[in-house]
């Protein structure tokens, strides 16, 4: 007995990493040193920086890969694994600079797993760091047949002065919440709960859809904010606090940008939440405390300014494509 029939072709392994080496390649930045295929992914620190800072973050894409298998959809979940993970790192004031994936499965599929680096790829690129190296693991009887399973790692740099901790927040900032693409890539335990318990069609085309199908509007990944909010510090807008607005929504993740004893009374009437959510509520009988607790609720990500820059941040901000409302003051 060898290898291959235990259920881990090596050979197939190899061809993998040759089919996905170029769409690799097609995220480095002039930092990256060596090729791929090593032990380790090198990168050198840009220059420019007194005191730099380097700021991790890891995450998955969660129950949403459950969709992806189910309509065999998989070039559009990578980008939500490199949002989850460079989403984060921006809330600190850093650049994400390389990108790191973690992708296992039952056995290797090279179509559906080269769509899922294509997408992993987008998603570097979109967020302007490198794809410097990641794991393949095929582990034979661990995962059911087509499935697979992601995770990833980012690094970003940041001036140690210019850290973003919240103790740049002050009394009177307004909190200026950006749209999310959707719902992103978290709640969809629940939302896979309803479709399942009242046998909705992934494949139905619903009135509030705009010719897409449910399982399409479902599977739109998660909108990647780096770009946009590099762009508008280097604008002159300054920015006190960020928030990524993930699992638990706003009342979970706002509160982590804020120092003690400080607070912002959200004003739910100052946005319009897109029409996916008030699906979920209704079709699901969901409680509109637990949709806010649960889901993003079309504000994907926050930004904390002065009141002199409110009207910038938003101009700013509709110029990028990005429909940005004042959401509350800091109290």
């Amino acid at each position: 007995m060898d290898y291959k029939q235990a259920g881990v072709d090596v050979e197939a392994g190899h061809e993998f990493v040759n089919n996905i080496r170029n769409l690799v390649i097609s995220t480095h930045r002039p930092e990256v040193l060596g090729g791929l295929g090593g032990f380790s992914g090198l990168f050198a620190l840009p220059s420019g920086y007194k005191e730099p800072v380097l700021v991790s973050g890891t995450d998955g894409v969660g129950t949403k890969l459950k969709l992806a298998n189910t309509l065999n959809c998989h070039d559009t979940v990578g980008i939500d694994l490199v949002a989850m993970c460079v989403n984060d790192v921006l809330t600190s004031g850093a650049e994400p600079l390389f990108f790191l994936d973690y992708l296992a499965t039952g056995k290797l599929n090279q179509q559906q797993l080269t769509e899922v680096v294509a997408g992993i790829a987008e998603g570097c690129r979109l967020a302007g760091c490198a794809l410097i190296g990641g794991e393949t693991a095929e582990m034979p009887g661990f995962y059911l047949p087509g499935e697979y399973d992601l995770a990833g790692f980012c690094v970003g740099i940041v001036e140690k002065s210019l850290i973003l901790d919240g103790s740049q927040v002050k009394v009177g900032d307004v909190a200026i919440g950006l749209e999310s693409s959707g719902i992103h890539s978290n709640g969809f335990s629940l939302v896979r709960k309803i479709i399942d318990e009242y046998n909705i069609f992934l494949q139905d085309n619903l009135d509030f859809l705009e010719q897409k199908s449910l399982g399409e509007m479902l599977l739109t990944p998660t909108k990647i904010y780096v770009k946009p909010i590099l762009a508008a510090q280097k604008s002159g807008l300054e920015i006190h606090g960020m928030a990524n607005i993930t699992g638990g929504g706003l009342p979970e993740n706002l509160p982590r940008c804020l120092p003690e004893k400080m607070s912002i009374d959200i004003d739910k009437s100052s946005w319009e939440i897109p029409p996916i959510f008030k699906w979920i509520s209704e079709v699901g009988n969901v409680d509109k405390e637990v949709m806010f607790n649960t889901f993003n609720m079309g504000i994907g990500f926050v930004v904390l300014v002065s009141p002199t820059q409110v009207e910038m941040a938003i101009d700013f901000f509709f110029s990028q494509g990005i429909k940005a409302y004042c959401l509350g003051e800091v109290s």
